[in-house]
């Protein structure tokens, strides 16, 4: 799924721009989807890590006892205080509302570039995000560099859109400009 910027075909570009920014979508979407359940999939990750990983878990005990953690932290705030799940609610309305605003670039990526750049600074904002806010909460190190992947691997997409873009983005200004 190379892009390549010599490639002249504007409707090839258009075709392998969409298709990354699908991919973006459909991460963004899922990731956002995946915040609703969370006593759910920390109950999972909990199994898993007790049961099938334990030989890896074994060598990373740190791990396990965090993901202990997190699902009892969930558990018991779920059933003391439910109404705090509220904001991890808002949290995936965020990606599904973001993910919504793809839709423009995904019908004219060149007039709706600036969405794009956007997503690359919150791709970039996610790093302070993490390395501020994390040890203020507690949050392991090693859990905030798994954070902080998914402003770098959400960058890429992006990232290759943009270059994908620029001779388009320079013809659409070059028509415009003439008008």
């Amino acid at each position: 799924m190379e892009v390549c910027e010599m490639d002249g075909d504007p409707a090839v570009i258009l075709r392998r721009v969409r298709r990354w920014l699908r991919f973006f979508l459909v991460c963004l979407v899922l990731s956002g989807l995946t915040a609703f359940p969370l006593e759910t999939e920390t109950g999972w990750l909990v199994d898993f890590a007790s049961g099938p990983a334990v030989p890896l878990t074994d060598h990373f005990p740190a791990a396990l006892a965090w993901f202990e953690r997190v699902h009892t932290g969930i558990v018991e705030t779920n059933d003391r205080f439910p109404f705090l799940a509220y904001g991890t609610d808002w949290l995936a309305f965020a990606h599904l509302v973001i993910g919504a605003a793809f839709w423009g670039p995904l019908k004219d990526p060149v007039r709706n570039i600036w969405v794009i750049r956007w997503a690359v600074l919150a791709c970039g904002a996610v790093i302070p995000l993490a390395l501020i806010c994390g040890p203020l909460r507690g949050i392991p190190l090693a859990w905030r560099f798994i954070d902080m992947s998914f402003g770098v691997f959400g960058v890429i997409p992006l990232l290759i859109v943009l270059r994908a873009l620029r001779p388009l983005e320079r013809s659409f200004q070059q028509r415009t400009a003439t008008h």
